[in-house]
């Protein structure tokens, strides 16, 4: 893998601060998740999905389709790197010949995959996320948060900001 380190990249974990942050939070994980895998240099340590079928990956569905056949509980970490905006989604989707629609550009689109998230993820499990704002999965869902990376990409372009959040014991999704 080659790695970059702070200009911008569709391969968000090839970037070396964000590769770094990930290796060393996956150190005692052993059943990983990434509904948006891409080209992640993780892919072979994880269950993975990327809606693109040009992708090495186990399953090509939509990600929440893919989260909602999991089980609860089943995860000891998730790698969350979905599309950072509404135009990304609809970029993604229009890519695949797929419809773009209300369900897929509402900012619910996010909150429904935070809440699988939410509940695939083992209590004291971790979530790494990454997008344009710092609220990762979030407290609603249970998760506390213990890392804040920001990774400047210098000039217009956006930030990346990556959280690592840990579920905490006995807390369900929304509550």
């Amino acid at each position: 893998m080659q790695r970059v380190w702070a200009m911008p990249n569709s391969l968000t974990f090839s970037i070396g601060p964000i590769h770094d942050l990930i290796e060393s939070v996956l150190v005692d994980c052993k059943i990983i998740c990434d509904p948006f895998v891409c080209k992640s240099p993780f892919k072979s340590r994880c269950i993975s999905n990327d809606l693109d079928t040009g992708i090495d990956a186990d399953y090509h569905m939509d990600a929440l389709d893919f989260m909602k056949l999991r089980s609860d509980s089943e995860f000891d970490a998730v790698l969350f790197d979905p599309p950072y905006s509404v135009r990304q989604v609809s970029e993604c989707y229009k890519k695949m010949g797929l419809t773009v629609n209300m369900q897929t550009t509402q900012s619910s689109f996010w909150t429904k995959l935070k809440k699988e998230v939410s509940r695939i993820v083992k209590p004291s499990g971790v979530v790494v996320c990454c997008g344009w704002n710092s609220g990762g999965i979030g407290k609603t869902f249970g998760f506390c948060l213990e890392q804040v990376l920001l990774v400047p990409h210098g000039g217009p372009h956006n930030d990346t900001i990556v959280t690592v959040e840990r579920k905490e014991w006995g807390l369900h999704e929304g509550s």
